[in-house]
């Protein structure tokens, strides 16, 4: 069953493969690693439709793996604002630095890629596939439930993530790898979707456990999630001659490295004007919303117009969202923007660097 199944889903990728732009086309040789481990990280958490866009910026700008690993880190961490889970952007140069530091060329095994900064199980056996023809067992989300229905694994996610690796190893073919691990992963984004799964036109249909179950929409189960904890924190949006301030935040937490608002602790109650940069006259703009993958984030946005030079980088106002402002800052200068009518201020020379 599980040759003729592996059989069956490579004759249905060599006619249904999605086109991406990081791909090789069915049966072609294997795409630039680069590419391949560029995408990896990018889809992390991430949809293709979003990524596309990304992914061309950043190889038109940085085409090679030692572009990238010589490129300035807030030029980085700017052109990946928008994809969030910004750890990915800080491992993603600092593998970048590993492999041209090793002459360039990425390792072409499981092992050789885990041992480079900020590739995990998951990145090494998808690069090692799709790259290198490794035979690997490659295991995302979309293959998580597929492999849940195939097989009717009753076990709950994430517990059951050790019996669906093992079940996902007897279907790996020893040729294609790479073919075979796009295939499953388009299987899962094309028809066996989480809601409605295309049953009908599944070329696994006749060999489905969950099929004949009469409900695999029902799989794969899932242990049910904790509720966030709400945090409150305050941005400060303060203005000077139709500039505002900005402030890089520090390399280790949450969106380290990052161009942002200056802003308060995130706490459990509502901090107020904790850490303003300045006293002045602050003006209640409202609130944003955003959700972390450990807590969801009520932000109340401040404005505020600046009477004393205040350190840091300065921006125009107007050219704001080429400020590579992660997601939920750009959202605060969005109303900071709509909402905020700054009071006339002395003027100042041109900001000051942080």
């Amino acid at each position: 069953m599980f040759v003729d199944a592996a059989e069956a889903l490579l004759a249905w990728y060599d006619r249904s493969a999605r086109t991406l732009p990081w791909r090789s086309p069915p049966g072609m040789p294997a795409a630039d690693p680069y590419r391949v481990w560029l995408s990896e990280v990018m889809l992390q958490q991430t949809t293709v439709a979003t990524v596309r866009a990304y992914f061309a910026r950043f190889t038109e700008r940085w085409p090679t793996v030692q572009a990238l690993a010589a490129a300035a880190d807030e030029e980085v961490m700017s052109a990946w604002a928008g994809l969030g889970y910004y750890a990915r952007a800080r491992n993603l140069l600092a593998c970048a630095r590993a492999v041209a530091a090793a002459g360039g060329r990425f390792p072409d095994t499981e092992a050789g890629l885990r041992a480079l900064p900020g590739i995990g199980a998951y990145t090494a056996a998808a690069v090692a596939a799709i790259a290198f023809g490794r035979r690997a067992v490659v295991v995302d989300g979309n293959v998580e439930r597929v492999v849940s229905r195939l097989f009717a694994i009753e076990t709950p996610l994430p517990a059951s993530r050790p019996e669906i690796a093992v079940a996902t190893e007897s279907l790996t073919p020893a040729t294609r790898a790479g073919d075979f691990a796009q295939a499953m992963m388009d299987l899962g984004a094309t028809i066996c979707t989480p809601r409605n799964p295309a049953c009908a036109i599944c070329p696994l249909r006749e060999r489905c456990a969950a099929v004949r179950t009469g409900d695999p929409a029902r799989l794969p189960l899932k242990t049910a999630k904790r509720a966030r904890p709400q945090r409150h924190g305050t941005a400060f949006w303060l203005e000077r001659d139709g500039h505002v301030l900005l402030h890089r935040r520090p390399e280790r937490g949450l969106l380290g490295g990052m161009r942002a608002l200056p802003s308060g602790p995130w706490q459990a109650d509502d901090p107020g004007l904790t850490d303003a940069p300045v006293a002045t006259d602050w003006v209640s703009l409202g609130h944003v919303a955003h959700v972390f993958t450990h807590f969801a984030l009520d932000l109340a946005v401040v404005g505020g117009t600046a009477t004393v030079d205040v350190a840091g980088e300065w921006w125009p106002v107007a050219h704001i969202g080429e400020a590579g402002l992660p997601t939920l800052f750009a959202k605060a200068a969005t109303l900071a923007r709509a909402t905020f009518a700054p009071d006339p201020a002395p003027s100042y020379p041109a900001g000051v660097s942080a």
